[in-house]
């Protein structure tokens, strides 16, 4: 498995601190970010159902691969109930950064609710609305975002998830998140990841999407890729389930059929890609 870039860079400062016996300003903040990740991840706030779910999404190690420091403006797109929220909120608040929760209304419910029950935590969450079609829009500014994260969405894109025509929005997706991005700013995409052999029809349907599918993408909306990561993969999960990725863990689609086997397997096999927009 591919070590993130952040945590071998973190090593490398350290194996410089031995030689040395003192780090560098950069090496110093890349040292605070690493540490102050790691306690955000560590934190008894979150929910006991999340941080079981970490053998799976890995928090600290994608976090770091991404880059995220605790300086930065950083979009969610798509927060969902809060997984990744509970994590980045206090973490950005501590080091002065900021967080927007960006989602259509109907998706918003679960980040009010957690600004609602700790607002001590969450209270400083901005939200804005994505895809933002509506010419009255509350849209993250241009040109504002250090980084935007998104975790199992494209395929929702992709698939018109929600949306009556099904049409696939997707590459109006990448078009406003490219918007929103500091030129050198990054992108950070963890989706369900779809054999590059299997039919691309599969890709409406799944859950999953091809790699090469969410690089094209990318890269039409001027995205340059940066590199990718293991670090969410499963090489157990085949892509070739009756019920699509929900028949997998944390869904199970199936219920009480084949529970065990779907449990051995896990949940699914992830991409982990990191793109920038050029400066």
């Amino acid at each position: 498995m591919r070590q993130p870039l952040f945590r071998a860079a973190l090593a490398a400062a350290l194996l410089s601190a031995a030689a040395c016996a003192t780090l560098s300003p950069e090496d110093q903040a890349l040292q605070g970010s690493y540490a102050a990740l790691s306690a955000a991840v560590a934190a008894p706030h979150r929910t006991p159902a999340n941080t079981a779910r970490d053998q799976y999404r890995h928090p600290l190690e994608t976090l770091s691969f991404f880059g995220v420091r605790p300086t930065d403006t950083v979009v969610e797109i798509w927060p969902g109930g809060g997984w990744y929220t509970e994590i980045l909120a206090p973490y950005l608040a501590q080091g002065g950064g900021r967080l927007y929760a960006a989602a259509p209304d109907w998706g918003q419910s679960g980040i009010r609710k957690l600004k609602e029950a700790s607002p001590q935590l969450y209270g400083n969450v901005l939200t804005a609305d994505f895809p933002a079609f509506d010419a009255n829009a509350t849209r993250v500014p241009n040109g504002t975002a250090d980084v935007v994260l998104t975790f199992r969405n494209v395929h929702n894109w992709r698939m018109g998830y929600r949306r009556e025509d099904k049409q696939d929005y997707s590459p109006e997706a990448f078009r406003q998140i490219y918007a929103m991005l500091k030129p050198g700013g990054v992108l950070g995409i963890e989706d369900h990841r779809l054999p590059e052999s299997a039919p691309v029809e599969r890709e409406r349907t799944s859950g999953y999407l091809k790699t090469s599918t969410v690089v094209r993408l990318a890269q039409q909306a001027g995205f340059r890729l940066a590199g990718s990561s293991e670090v969410n993969a499963n090489p157990q999960d085949t892509a070739d389930w009756p019920n699509g990725v929900w028949t997998l863990p944390p869904t199970l689609a199936l219920k009480d059929k084949d529970r065990e086997k779907y449990l051995a397997i896990g949940e699914s096999d992830r991409m982990t890609l990191k793109f920038v927009k050029p400066r």
